[in-house]
């Protein structure tokens, strides 16, 4: 806050004293909200909002930093990004070809004709679903998903703070968090398939209130080497947004007012193979594409940048949260990512990651690399079953030229007889059908050998969630 004494009325000090010593009345007059005026004898102080400066904490230093800045961090950003999305480039091949194996949809193919069968085995969709109903049921009961645990001595007290802060928890993320289930079940689908799956629990300006949004693992760009959240030195957040949500966030303070140019409407071939799945069309996406950088930085321009006895910067990074457009490389936020009064200045973590199965790496292993060999087999199979039995329904060969049949482009149907023009001899002789098989036995079992091992393997990745008990904490039955 800034004061301003107004000279003419505060005369000396004694003054001062005299009008302390009389007790009169103080006045306060709140002009504005940010303006306040108190008046006590013959003093008069006016009080207003300070202008907004670099050495606020919770200041966006994107307002105060200079664009020769600016630009080095966004550069240097964006060919980081670059780096960790071509260290998991085979990655994001196997998760491409896991989505096919999904069977959302009907695949038309020509090959070996046109209409053969082109059905996909279940078998992974079949996990997928049974995880997650049995999941749901789990992690978000009648009662509300929040159960409290007393440690140490139980008194009346506690128990009663205990009943309170389940009731309210339970009222937040059920009535006024009415994201938060949909984005749970959302989470719960996408973890068993894919194995990694985050959620982003923070302060929404435009909403007020804390949100809990789901992330798919393809917009957590993580770098080469990274193991765990909290000690990971870059986290970048691919979000998307419209025009009007940017705006909003730029007339909250939240964004720097800036040019946000055009969008770039690039699309991954994971988000191609899920709009190909679905059957969503991406013409019309006018959405900005954002990165949002959680990385450690050195910027010397901030003054809480740890220096030398001398005042110069000694290069420690710090945590920072860099918001940028991507294609432009436009800045709209950087903020302080530790808190106030935190002396180790730790990062402050906004990101929950759900693993199915932990893998080597940053990213955990579900099933589209556990069982997609299983399911790719069960599918080849399967469509060589059903191929077999529609030769061996509707068998083909061969006839004599000579050889007239009425209508003999298309199938006989049943209790139907036609008439055939025979140049000479029998007609077996002038008809050689092809030697079609019934379908294979063996391949029919070798595929519920397939199906069986397949969903086995699946079955001991999953927790029998229907053993627990009721009383279970959600992050225990995550876990």
């Amino acid at each position: 806050m800034a004061t301003n004494i107004d000279k003419a009325l505060y005369q000396n000090p004694v003054g001062m004293e005299e009008a302390a010593l009389d007790e009169e009345p103080i006045e306060i007059e709140i002009v504005d909200p940010e303006e306040v005026n108190i008046k006590a004898g013959d003093l008069s102080i006016h009080m207003e909002e300070a202008e907004p400066s670099i050495d606020d904490f919770d200041a966006n230093l994107a307002e105060f930093l200079p664009d020769s800045a600016l630009q080095t961090i966004a550069a240097e950003l964006e060919s980081n990004v670059k780096d960790d999305l071509a260290a998991r480039k085979d990655w994001e091949k196997a998760y491409t070809e896991g989505l096919k194996l999904l069977g959302l949809q009907y695949e038309e193919r020509t090959e070996p004709w046109n209409g053969a069968c082109g059905v996909f085995h279940p078998m992974i969709t079949e996990a997928v679903v049974r995880f997650q109903s049995e999941a749901i049921m789990e992690t978000f009961p009648a009662p509300g998903p929040v159960r409290t645990k007393i440690l140490g001595k139980q008194t009346p007290e506690k128990q009663e703070a205990a009943v309170r802060v389940e009731e309210d928890l339970n009222y937040e993320l059920t009535e006024v968090m009415r994201e938060f289930r949909p984005e749970h079940e959302r989470m719960l689908w996408s973890l068993p398939a894919t194995g990694s799956a985050f959620k982003k629990v923070y302060f929404d300006p435009s909403l007020d209130r804390q949100v809990s949004m789901f992330i798919p693992a393809e917009d957590i760009i993580l770098p080469y080497g990274a193991t765990d959240l909290d000690t990971c030195y870059r986290i970048t957040h691919v979000m998307r947004k419209t025009d009007n949500e940017i705006k909003k966030l730029q007339l909250a303070g939240f964004y720097v007012d800036a040019e946000i140019g055009d969008p770039d409407k690039t699309q991954t071939d994971i988000q191609k193979a899920k709009d190909k799945e679905t059957g969503f069309s991406a013409n019309d996406d006018d959405r900005y594409t954002l990165y949002e950088c959680h990385v450690d930085l050195v910027i010397e321009d901030d003054p809480y940048c740890d220096c030398d006895d001398d005042g110069e910067p000694i290069g420690v990074a710090l945590p920072y949260v860099v918001t940028m457009i991507k294609g432009t490389n436009t800045v709209l936020a950087i903020r302080r990512n530790w808190k106030e009064d935190d002396e180790l200045r730790l990062k402050r973590q906004h990101f929950v990651h759900y693993q199915y199965i932990p893998g080597f790496g940053a990213y955990g292993f579900g099933l589209f690399h556990l069982i997609g060999g299983y399911a790719k087999s069960a599918t080849s199979i399967l469509r060589q079953l059903v191929d077999a039995g529609t030769l061996s329904n509707l068998p083909g060969g061969l006839k004599s030229r000579g050889l007239r049949i009425k209508g003999d482009d298309t199938p006989i149907a049943p209790g139907e007889w036609r008439d055939v023009d025979v140049a000479s001899g029998q007609i077996r002789d002038a008809i050689l059908p092809l030697p079609y098989k019934e379908p294979s036995a063996v391949l029919s079992g070798l595929t519920d050998k397939i199906v069986d091992e397949g969903r086995r393997f699946a079955a001991t990745a999953d927790m029998n969630v229907s053993d627990m008990s009721a009383q279970a904490p959600v992050g225990t039955t995550l876990a």
